[in-house]
């Protein structure tokens, strides 16, 4: 399993969105099921708005996994994914109770401190599992 986190150079939330937006956007056009794992429904609702009018030139195909989980982009919170061996974009502070499910994981990491300490402890974690998770500077 490939394990990476993105790490953005600001603390704002919106960013992590964005980049959340853009990775699964990546993601689906490399044929990859993709599932957005969010905090908690308010942001999976401000997730999934954001997705609608992400690009107006490329829609990305998603859907709540309540409404269908076998869409290409699949925003959820701690529900198992349809599909194995898909993309994880992680945008929860605890490592997926499915990771095992994926082929990769991308972990999308700010400069907000609370979030910065449960991302390293996250690195830790995956790293205390056998897997060598790597960092992407954004």
């Amino acid at each position: 399993m490939r394990i990476e986190f993105y790490v953005l150079s600001s603390a704002n939330p919106v960013d992590r969105l964005r980049a959340a937006c853009q990775l699964a956007a990546k993601g689906w056009r490399h044929g990859l099921p993709v599932l957005l794992r969010c905090t908690d429904a308010a942001q999976r609702d401000e997730l999934d708005a954001l997705l609608w009018r992400f690009r107006a030139e490329s829609f990305i195909p998603h859907s709540l996994i309540d409404d269908d989980a076998d869409a290409p982009v699949v925003l959820a919170l701690d529900e198992a994914p349809a599909t194995r061996q898909g993309l994880l974009i992680n945008l929860a502070s605890t490592i997926s109770p499915h990771v095992d499910r994926f082929s990769r994981v991308i972990e999308i990491v700010n400069q907000e401190p609370a979030l910065l300490a449960a991302c390293r402890e996250n690195f830790r974690s995956y790293r205390q599992r056998g897997y060598d998770p790597k960092r992407v500077e954004l």
